[in-house]
């Protein structure tokens, strides 16, 4: 058997759960995705299994789906990431924090501001999730009639992380003396300000926070389209990725490999943690009459408005017991759209079928034992599809406790999997360097410039 070496965890929360019936499945907490105790509690949990991040997910508009759906929806109201966060650093100390922010309806400033002030407040430990809004019912709350094409978000995107990187490297490390016998609080000659002007931003800065504890916030990329590979292979760190099966993830990760070795980027600098949704039981038959419950509380309403988003088609007007017809391309998620042509294709799924699938969970999913789910995961590694996984648990507290609680020590057992943290920030975490000023270098003996001490 091969070598594999310890790979990361990350936590993905919407702030809650991915399955679209986690708040009715039984013993669970159904207001916790607006309860603050109940998030504070997960995020610990978390920690104290020592996860490399808790990753929060985000929407600027309320799901586009009829009423009938819109009611069932646990999505309908969560807290800000950028407002959530802050507050779990306050009761964790070595877990990262990401945040989702959006590229098209936010400015380069904020981001930067809101993203640095995080870092600092948690001690290293944010990161920035970068999506450029697949919901066009978001266009409407920011003053804009319509939702701009998806090849403007993208160029709009590689544009907005350029700057805001940027803005992150105002200060040099050591620009703030706080010399109380001169008076002298900070060296000017430490500051820049950027003058960007492109085709989308004005931003002259500089900006008005102490650069990043880590440099830069760790900065994860999802997009799985032609051009959000391409944005993932110029700027991201972590790939929050989205394979339905080990080959699925190795043609993507070879893939984004390559395209960073086209452009000069060393591919040892990038995490890919493919989505995966967990559901654990002490016998694998546990574990799927486990999935079934949970499938089986989905709405047929629900499911419907699920095939239509991941579609950007109303998929209530085709045939429910037919196959599903041609779908012409929209300005929503391109990836989300073949994904579900796919499935459906592959499997001979009606509509009725598909929709079912696509309104409980339809991605990539280890069902069965600790064991079970551990060799997956081992499998994977081990073919270099992937360096972890972005862990979806199927319910809370309970779908979150057999994980952290028996999967956890499954992968530890292994080696596959610290038992302890070695580092404090989120780049330490994850085995990243943390990057240089790129007005200023490097600056020798700054606590911090340390490279990451690995996972």
């Amino acid at each position: 058997m091969a070598q594999v070496r310890p790979f990361h965890l990350a936590a993905f929360m919407r702030p809650v759960g991915i399955h679209t019936a986690w708040w009715r499945y039984p013993g669970g907490f159904p207001d916790a995705n607006f309860n603050f105790a109940h998030l504070a509690r997960f995020a610990r949990t978390l920690e104290a299994a020592k996860f490399d991040a808790f990753f929060m997910a985000d929407h600027l508009a309320v799901l586009n789906m009829p009423i009938e759906a819109l009611k069932r929806s646990a999505t309908v109201t969560s807290f800000d990431p950028l407002t959530l966060l802050p507050a779990l650093a306050v009761v964790t100390q070595r877990i990262g924090l990401i945040a989702t922010a959006s590229t098209t309806y936010e400015q380069p400033f904020h981001i930067a501001r809101r993203f640095a002030s995080l870092d600092h407040l948690s001690g290293g430990r944010a990161g920035w999730n970068v999506v450029t809004t697949s919901n066009p019912d978001a266009a409407r709350n920011f003053g804009l009639e319509h939702h701009p094409e998806h090849a403007d978000r993208y160029d709009r995107a590689h544009e907005f992380v350029s700057v805001v990187k940027g803005l992150w490297d105002s200060f040099a490390d050591d620009a703030f003396l706080r010399d109380v016998e001169t008076g002298i609080f900070f060296d000017p000659a430490c500051l820049h300000t950027l003058d960007h002007q492109g085709p989308h931003f004005s931003v002259r800065g500089p900006l008005n926070v102490a650069r990043p504890v880590q440099g830069w916030p760790v900065i994860v990329q999802a997009g799985a389209s032609e051009a959000g590979r391409q944005l993932a292979a110029e700027t991201a760190e972590v790939i929050f990725g989205a394979a339905g099966s080990l080959e699925d993830g190795l043609r993507f990760a070879r893939d984004v490999r390559g395209r960073m070795e086209r452009i000069g980027r060393d591919p040892a600098g990038l995490k890919i943690l493919p989505a995966c949704f967990a559901v654990v039981g002490d016998t694998d038959e546990e574990a799927r009459e486990k999935r079934a419950r949970l499938d089986g509380l989905v709405h047929e309403a629900s499911a419907i408005a699920a095939l239509s988003i991941a579609l950007g088609h109303d998929a209530a007007r085709f045939d429910p017991d037919g196959p599903l017809p041609e779908i012409p391309e929209s300005n929503q998620s391109k990836t989300g759209r073949e994904r579900a042509i796919a499935l459906a294709r592959r499997e001979g799924l009606t509509v009725r079928q598909l929709a079912q699938r696509l309104g409980g969970y339809a991605g990539l999913a280890m069902v069965g034992t600790p064991r079970r789910i551990a060799d997956e995961m081992q499998a994977w590694a081990e073919a270099g599809a992937c360096d972890g996984f972005t862990i979806m648990v199927s319910d809370v507290p309970e779908g979150l406790e057999d994980f952290t609680g028996k999967v956890v020590p499954e992968l530890q057992r292994r080696g596959l999997f610290r038992t302890e943290y070695a580092g404090t920030t989120l780049r330490e975490h994850l085995g990243l360097p943390r990057p240089e000023n790129s007005f200023f270098g490097r600056r020798d003996g700054l606590a911090g410039d340390s490279g990451p001490t690995g996972a």
